[in-house]
């Protein structure tokens, strides 16, 4: 519980093509900068392929492919997400930091996957439902939101 009595949530933000998104820092194990990737056939098109993180074989997925963020550019970071006992790597085009939300706050913001496709998120279900529970819990953070979360910080 945050001083006032309102309960918090840790969130990492990060930005997506001109999109601010919010990940619960539960899920997130750590950020780093691109590492190579091993491209897999057949896959859709916000799977990158795979890369080696920590020794491990990671699939890769593009955020902008994914939530169709416009032009899909290099990703410049991942984000190790935790799902189950597995990983995933998400790219993504910066990594803002980490802030306390209000709970609430985070709950009333809208779904990461609301402008997703329908046939996306039913890509995302058939290769991994845990990685789509995952994504559900996540959010887009509005601009007027980041903005005051920014001055937040700044002041």
């Amino acid at each position: 519980m945050a001083e006032s009595g309102r309960s918090t949530s840790l969130a990492v933000l990060c930005r997506v093509g001109a999109r601010y998104c919010a990940l619960p820092i539960e899920h997130v194990e750590e950020t780093m900068r691109p590492l190579p990737l091993e491209p897999l056939a057949r896959m859709p098109p916000f799977v990158l392929g795979l890369s080696i993180i920590r020794g491990a074989a990671t699939p890769v997925v593009h955020a902008g492919k994914l939530l169709a963020a416009g032009e899909a550019t290099t990703p410049a970071r991942f984000l190790t997400l935790k799902v189950g006992e597995r990983r995933v790597a998400f790219a993504v085009d910066a990594v803002l930091g980490v802030r306390d939300l209000a709970s609430r706050a985070l709950s009333d913001l809208p779904p990461l996957l609301q402008e997703a496709g329908d046939e996306v998120v039913s890509a995302i279900g058939t290769l991994d439902s845990d990685l789509l529970l995952l994504l559900r819990s996540a959010r887009v953070v509005p601009e007027p939101v980041w903005t005051t979360l920014e001055s937040e910080v700044q002041g």
